[in-house]
């Protein structure tokens, strides 16, 4: 996801590669964003952030309270720290580098197409300026939506963190049945994918609800009958729901962790 970040800015030209520098541990793989992207590199995080006005916190969640640390009491009140740890609560971050201004993002991995949804949420510390910043930042990558409660970063990573790994799934079943029906699966491939997309650009430009759209293609009697027929006796609603219900359970536990030593999670009105 850091990876999709940076390609979705210098893509803008938001700001120009020299501009940015990345902390990465590994040297080949700095090698790499070096020549690749034309950035600044180190394995150094408090001289990657030294003279930046944006840090993004784009590490694994076992990770944070270790950068935190690190963090801690070298940023300077107008730096804001944009994350998108997954379960890395915003009371966690504050507390953890000693910082008000923070924003926390959920994004997803069509990001890296620039056909991302990034969900996120800041503290009141946040300045309208910093909220700008972060809004033109998201939208480099993708659409973005901002929720006034933190709350809403565990349900956004349920539907649309998630969301990807249920349409990969349902990808994947129609493209087996259609081999099983006696297609190439090069040929079954592009039927499911180009059904899906095709479905999808007509369900936003007609702006219809789903519900309705369904009954329009369903004649009685005839095939999409017949195969709703069984996905209903399959509960197919029902274990969708389970999936998401699992998933923001699963994300809500994550933030529960981060919280232990950091205090309690708090709802952030805006």
């Amino acid at each position: 996801m850091g990876e999709a970040m940076l390609q979705g800015i210098l893509s803008r030209k938001l700001v120009e590669p020299r501009e940015i520098t990345i902390s990465e541990p590994r040297k080949e793989r700095r090698d790499a964003l070096k020549e690749r992207y034309g950035v600044k590199v180190t394995d150094r995080n408090l001289k990657a952030v030294a003279c930046s006005g944006i840090i993004i916190l784009s590490i694994k969640p076992q990770d944070l309270d270790s950068v935190l640390a690190e963090l801690k009491g070298h940023l300077k009140p107008e730096q804001l720290i944009i994350s998108i740890v997954a379960g890395g609560r915003l009371e966690t971050i504050k507390e953890g580098a000693k910082h008000e201004a923070v924003v926390r993002v959920m994004p997803n991995t069509p990001a890296q197409y620039g056909e991302g949804m990034s969900v996120w949420t800041a503290t009141p510390k946040v300045s309208k300026a910093q909220l700008e910043a972060s809004r033109t930042i998201l939208s480099a990558f993708g659409k973005e939506r901002f929720m006034g409660g933190e709350n809403f970063l565990d349900m956004a990573t349920a539907v649309s963190g998630t969301g990807p790994t249920y349409v990969f799934l349902v990808m994947e079943a129609m493209i087996d049945a259609a081999v099983h029906l006696g297609f190439p699966r090069h040929i079954a491939y592009e039927l499911v994918t180009e059904t899906m997309r095709g479905s999808i650009i007509y369900a936003i430009k007609s702006g219809k609800h789903p519900a309705e759209l369904r009954n329009l293609v369903t004649s009685p009697g005839g095939t999409s009958a017949a195969a709703l027929y069984q996905l209903e006796k399959g509960a197919l609603r029902t274990v969708i729901s389970k999936a998401i219900w699992a998933a923001y359970e699963r994300s809500r536990s994550f933030g529960e962790k981060s919280t232990a030593t950091h205090g309690q999670e708090k709802t952030i009105p805006r």
